[in-house]
């Protein structure tokens, strides 16, 4: 031991104690030299499982994409409306959610299905298909900002006073296209009572007449098939209303004072509940009231109108397209009325007997059309749950007329809301009820109906064909085999 060193201290230990290897060796391991050139580095992440990246030359190959073209494909088909095609808009309520369900009918497969639906802010009233495109409409331009001229749209009456016009050509549609009215100043949704206190009266004080906008709900609707812009509205505020669809709603674009409705008619004393333009006298319109009177009137000189009391509500009215000045009113008590306009006086409350009187309904009458491809030919729906189609005769003098029932039947549809002539077929019937369902009736399945009607529609130069349907075709439910089934259970 070296005695120059305590004995309490151990000699310090070398650079080699220290560092245990030489340095090359100890780091030799790791390569360091090559690290910036190694292909291979082990795996890490939440990625390590990747092996690395393939590239499909199409969706069919990458087997990661579910949906195919030919899905993609298909869905598209199923979508496509083809020119053969029917198309039927309807409107319902059910569990306090609102839609508009739009609807084809392949006549050739006998076969009805929902297209699509949209859902609406508030109870369904009324209805009105039009094909003018409205200015505020985003599908109303082309993409080098032309004006369309045609289009595909609905025209809906709710609960509310305005008027939504939605397009049929958007499936997944959020908004509509156009709004006619003033929410902003109507505030309909809250009530306005009558009388003060604790024994308020459960009825509510008319709100104060707009001349540019309605302040009650929206009964009917009647767009004009000859000056297309235009669209007749009748409201529970007693008035009736014509709207300018090539005018923004709106004063100035800017929400002022609205520039709203084009004109505005007081000519019933109660709501008013039926609308309807002439077709062939197109500026004159219909209308019907539960003040039991109906009127008509140019809308250039309203106050030159002529009108007849009917003794009851009226329920629906319809122009005679194959008489310019005839027209149909249905009522409350289940009566039909057909009417000459020419020989109405100008005060309503002058007896005006009607040409004839029909007898329709036990019960309201509550849905009416008449056949455009077949003279003398009417259909009625009442809440009896029945869709009846009548004939009616001239005698040689014109002066008598003879009508008689040439089919009935129930629809299962419920209280009948609504009855329609088909565009194309002179004999195929879409009707709906309060059970919300819609159902299309192929009358010419019936043979007495054919021998009936079948030479009338000839001498219109209208083919009658045989269906070999069962007659009533609906939309096939889960529990149902086909169509076909659904129509024999009815």
């Amino acid at each position: 031991m070296d005695e120059d060193v305590p004995m309490d201290e151990e000699p310090a230990p070398s650079s080699e104690a220290i560092a245990g290897k030489p340095d090359g060796e100890d780091l030799a391991k790791y390569n360091l030299d090559n690290y910036d050139e190694e292909d291979d580095m082990p795996a890490m992440g939440p990625f390590s499982n990747i092996k690395g990246l393939t590239y499909y030359r199409n969706n069919d190959e990458d087997p990661y994409i579910t949906l195919k073209e030919d899905e993609e494909d298909n869905e598209r088909e199923e979508l496509q409306i083809l020119p053969s095609d029917n198309l039927l808009v309807a409107a319902k309520t059910e569990d306090e959610i609102s839609q508009l369900e739009i609807y084809v009918y392949d006549e050739s497969e006998d076969n009805l299905y929902v297209h699509h639906d949209l859902m609406l802010p508030s109870f369904p009233l009324c209805l009105e298909w039009l094909d003018f495109p409205p200015i505020s409409s985003p599908t109303a331009k082309t993409p080098d900002g032309q004006l369309r001229q045609f289009g595909n749209y609905i025209a809906v009456g709710t609960l509310e006073p305005e008027i939504e016009i939605w397009s049929l050509d958007v499936v997944e549609a959020m908004y509509p296209d156009m709004v006619l009215g003033r929410p902003d100043k109507t505030a309909a949704h809250v009530p306005t009572p009558l009388g003060t206190g604790k024994k308020k009266r459960k009825k509510t004080k008319h709100r104060e007449v707009s001349d540019a906008y309605h302040v009650d709900a929206v009964l009917s609707l009647s767009w004009n098939k000859t000056h297309r812009n235009l669209l007749a509205s009748a409201s529970a505020d007693r008035t009736v209303k014509l709207w300018d669809l090539s005018r923004d709603p709106t004063i100035n674009g800017e929400g002022g004072e609205g520039e709203g409705a084009l004109r505005s008619f007081s000519v019933h004393k109660d709501k008013v509940q039926s609308v309807q333009w002439n077709d062939k006298e197109p500026t004159v319109l219909l209308t019907g009231s539960y003040d039991r009177t109906v009127r008509t009137f140019d809308t250039r000189a309203p106050e030159a109108g002529v009108g007849a009391l009917v003794g009851a509500d009226v329920e629906a009215l319809r122009w005679d397209p194959w008489e310019a000045h005839s027209f149909y009113v249905s009522l409350e008590n289940g009566i039909v009325l057909n009417f000459d306009a020419r020989t109405l006086p100008t005060n309503a409350a002058t007896p005006s007997p009607a040409r004839f009187t029909l007898s329709a309904h036990d019960g309201a009458v509550s849905a009416l059309d008449v056949n455009p491809h077949i003279p003398g030919c009417i259909a009625t729906g009442g809440t009896d749950k029945v869709v009846k189609i009548w004939n009616i005769v001239e005698d040689a003098d014109f002066k008598k007329r003879q009508v008689s029932l040439v089919t009935s039947r129930d629809l299962g549809v419920g209280k009948v809301f609504s009855v329609a002539w088909s565009p194309d077929d002179p004999l195929t019937l879409a009707a709906a009820g309060s059970k919300a369902k819609l159902q299309v009736w192929e009358v010419g399945a019936n043979a007495g109906a054919r021998k009936v009607l079948g030479p009338k529609a000839a001498a219109a130069g209208r083919m009658v064909k045989e269906k070999q349907s069962g007659g009533v075709i609906g939309v096939a439910t889960d529990d149902e085999d086909s169509s076909g089934d659904e129509a024999g259970h009815e």
